[in-house]
């Protein structure tokens, strides 16, 4: 006789949607964004094991409207274990981090859902506003596909209804950011970027649908100003990789860009997915800055919307036998090696924290210079490695000298890959 396995997969068991009224259904697109989706993690709520025990066929069904965020939570299954010491309380458990007013009664639910649709307005006030087409499920390719509005939102504490509205959301982040926590609410320091897709009705109602958020910590600045830390960035499944991530990462960057009293936007140890958004939104930000890349380059390469533009071809004498044809050097700021005193000057205005201007700069410098040109190379080489030995100068420092220059050019190598990597990404 086959044993019963009473044992669940929580990130499997847990489903979640956003869920639109009738009416909102039936618009272009809405179809991808009404559908179930599943955590990446559950070990905050359910443990390290991510199990839940005691249960034949379970189904934890959460919903959530779709602009309110307000919940409908469903626990379901075949058969459930009789000892009930070791099974564990599933909704018991899952009731301890979402607000204590969820429905439970699918008819109330939606009902719910039909008057937010209409009575919900995003809190705060809007700071960015953008348009995606919408996604194309008829397969036919049309070239006339309809756009839709989106806006970002800021908030904080002070915006009357958006600690409890948070509170709705802030379920998001222990589900898809790896080590994600609540935040302390009675901390006045944060600041919230929410985004959202804006829909129009065919009366004219504008309804609102929930796409993710970010919240950032302002800290003191000597002497007089604040530095912004981007602490935590979630964008729902059913939206992702559609530039949503990138908008509302530019929303933030531009906040801080334009406001006088904040010195520069810094991450808390970002995700590798969220660190390969940074970086091809800072690049690009960069490659569109035509004053700093003609200091930069000087006037062989300039910027025009984020791509290399060359000047004119001009009659020049022949490169002596054994010179490369690169960039002359000193034609522009960024060498190699880069002039420390121009590149600090643009960082500090730009408001871009110190590693990562630097990683920046190194990945610029490689997508512009020769390869084959041996002296610029070299140059490169050792301005990157002057930078990771003083990043990891207390474990270089442990090693022999063979070993630290062995494990310096690994690291190099090792990086410079991921560098091409992400340049291929801008182009």
């Amino acid at each position: 006789m086959a044993t019963v396995d009473w044992t669940a997969d929580a990130n499997e068991v847990l489903t979640l949607s956003l869920v639109r009224a009738e009416e909102d259904k039936q618009v272009p697109g809405s179809e991808e964004t009404s559908e179930e989706f599943h955590p990446t993690f559950t070990y905050p709520i359910y443990g390290e094991e991510e199990k839940i025990y005691g249960y034949q066929d379970l189904v934890i069904d959460l919903r959530f409207a779709s602009g309110s965020l307000a919940q409908y939570l469903s626990v379901r299954y075949a058969q459930k274990l009789d000892a009930s010491t070791t099974v564990d309380n599933v909704e018991g458990i899952l009731k301890e981090f979402i607000p204590p007013d969820y429905d439970t009664d699918e008819a109330a639910f939606l009902t719910r859902v039909e008057e937010d649709a209409v009575s919900f307005q995003p809190i705060g006030s809007v700071v960015h506003t953008y348009t995606r087409p919408v996604p194309n499920t008829s397969g036919t390719g049309s070239a006339t596909r309809e756009v839709v509005e989106h806006e970002v939102y800021h908030a904080t504490w002070n915006d009357p209804g958006f600690r409890e509205y948070h509170r709705r959301m802030q379920l998001f982040i222990l589900l898809y950011i790896e080590a994600g926590s609540y935040i302390n609410e009675d901390d006045d320091a944060w600041h919230f970027f929410v985004s959202y897709e804006k829909r129009k009705r065919q009366n004219g109602t504008k309804t609102y649908h929930f796409i993710g958020y970010s919240s950032v910590y302002k800290f003191y600045c000597f002497p007089e100003k604040h530095r912004l830390r981007l602490s935590q960035f979630v964008i729902v499944p059913p939206y992702q990789h559609r530039g949503h991530g990138s908008e509302l990462y530019k929303t933030i960057y531009n906040y801080v860009l334009l406001n006088p009293l904040i010195s520069e936007l810094t991450v808390e140890d970002p995700a590798e997915a969220f660190e390969d958004l940074r970086d091809r939104n800072d690049l690009r930000m960069l490659l569109a800055n035509e004053n700093f890349m003609k200091e930069g380059f000087g006037n062989e390469t300039v910027s025009h919307g984020g791509a290399k533009v060359r000047k004119r071809k001009t009659r020049v004498r022949a490169n002596p036998v054994g010179a490369t044809s690169g960039m002359v050097k000193g034609t522009g700021k960024m060498g190699p090696p880069i002039d420390k005193a121009w590149s600090e000057t643009f960082r500090t205005q730009l408001k871009v924290a110190g590693r990562q201007w630097q990683r920046l700069m190194e990945m610029l410098i490689l997508r512009h210079f020769n390869p084959t040109d041996i002296q610029a190379a070299r140059a490169y080489r050792l301005q990157v490695k002057e930078r990771l030995y003083r990043f990891n100068f207390e474990i270089l420092a442990q090693l022999e000298k063979e070993e630290r220059l062995e494990k310096l050019e690994e690291t190099f190598q090792s990086l410079r890959a991921d560098y091409l990597r992400i340049l291929e990404m801008i182009k």
